[in-house]
């Protein structure tokens, strides 16, 4: 849910990257942070284990002024990918205003991005929130490595219901299609927030 600050004219917009383990939740963040020029952002803090995997979560504030009269403040966090880190992901999804699904686009990882979809799922319902109302785009990642799925099957498989959701192709080690896909979920989560205030 959006936080709107009058006496500071500001409004704080958090938004999810979600996604099973080492698909490239923390590169999308770390390379938006290396794109965006200093002015518009914040540290970008990361905390990660021994494996080398998040542990919690990366948070990077980014300000735009995308609300006429308001500074618009993007906080953008990244969940665990591992399983056993649970919690932790509920944790992180609590009053998000948006979710970046981030897919691993390698055949032998299918099974572990429809489990994660699933998972989203079912930890947004257990805060009474559904993915199907909420603001989401979907990003296909690792494009540029060789033993990849099809899109068309990535639309299958994760993006086969009756509302089609916007969907990216991705190599966020190279930056490609990572700044599109924070574009789209930014302007969804914005047009989401007028809407529902009209």
């Amino acid at each position: 849910m959006a936080l709107v600050n009058y006496a500071k004219k500001e409004i704080q917009f958090k938004i999810v990257y979600y996604g099973c383990g080492l698909c490239g939740k923390t590169t999308n963040l770390e390379m938006i942070h290396e794109k965006i020029p200093a002015k518009g952002k914040g540290n970008l803090t990361s905390l990660a284990t021994s494996q080398d995997r998040t542990l919690f979560f990366d948070f990077l504030p980014l300000q735009t002024t995308a609300i006429e009269g308001f500074t618009t403040k993007f906080q953008m966090y990244t969940v665990p990918g591992q399983v056993k880190y649970n919690s932790t992901r509920r944790l992180v999804l609590r009053n998000c205003d948006g979710v970046v699904f981030c897919a691993d686009s390698q055949w032998d990882k299918m099974e572990e991005n429809l489990e994660s979809w699933q998972n989203l799922s079912e930890n947004l319902e257990l805060q009474n929130a559904f993915i199907a109302e909420m603001p989401h785009v979907m990003q296909y990642n690792k494009r540029d490595l060789e033993n990849v799925a099809p899109v068309e099957y990535m639309d299958f498989l994760l993006n086969g219901g009756e509302i089609r959701i916007p969907t990216f192709e991705a190599a966020a080690i190279t930056g490609a299609g990572v700044v599109e896909t924070l574009n789209a979920i930014s302007k969804l989560v914005v047009r989401d927030f007028i809407d529902k205030r009209n």
